[in-house]
């Protein structure tokens, strides 16, 4: 199962905190913990390997912190599910090119699997941050309701 890290979950909350705030506003990483509870140190470490990723920038000084590196309608939710987690798969062998699946030569669910992984890296890269903004005020309709439950 496709399963997000806290880290990434901090991330992506941390990035949508910073959206809120319009472009220009330096947001520091006490603020953001403090809004949503979350340990200022591992804060940091995620905020910074954002940084390095190129999507959020660093402003120094005594009102120093955080800004956007783009406008957030620019950032995938993608990008930063992949600066914190790197390259996400929903197996193993696609997890990790260098698997020794024993199965790989008989595989017969290899193919049908990569397509689901591309529709999710599809869904994930075309979904921005400003995308999740408008859906974060949407109602939530339960799973069974959108796909039709089986039984």
């Amino acid at each position: 199962m496709l399963k997000l890290s806290k880290k990434t979950d901090y991330a992506l909350m941390a990035v949508q905190y910073m959206a809120s705030g319009g472009a220009d506003r330096v947001v520091n990483t006490k603020e953001i913990a403090e809004e949503y509870n979350i340990p200022v140190e591992l804060l940091a470490k995620v905020l910074q390997k954002l940084g390095k990723k190129g999507l959020i920038v660093s402003q120094n000084g005594p009102k120093g912190g955080y800004v956007l590196a783009k406008s957030s309608t620019d950032i995938s939710v993608l990008s930063v599910i992949q600066a914190i987690e790197g390259h996400i798969g929903i197996t193993e062998c696609y997890h990790n090119e260098d698997s020794n699946c024993m199965q790989m030569p008989r595989c017969n669910i290899r193919t049908p699997l990569r397509n689901i992984q591309n529709s999710i890296y599809g869904l994930l890269d075309s979904m921005s941050i400003a995308d999740m903004k408008e859906f974060g005020s949407a109602t939530i309709v339960p799973q069974s309701r959108v796909y039709g439950q089986r039984t």
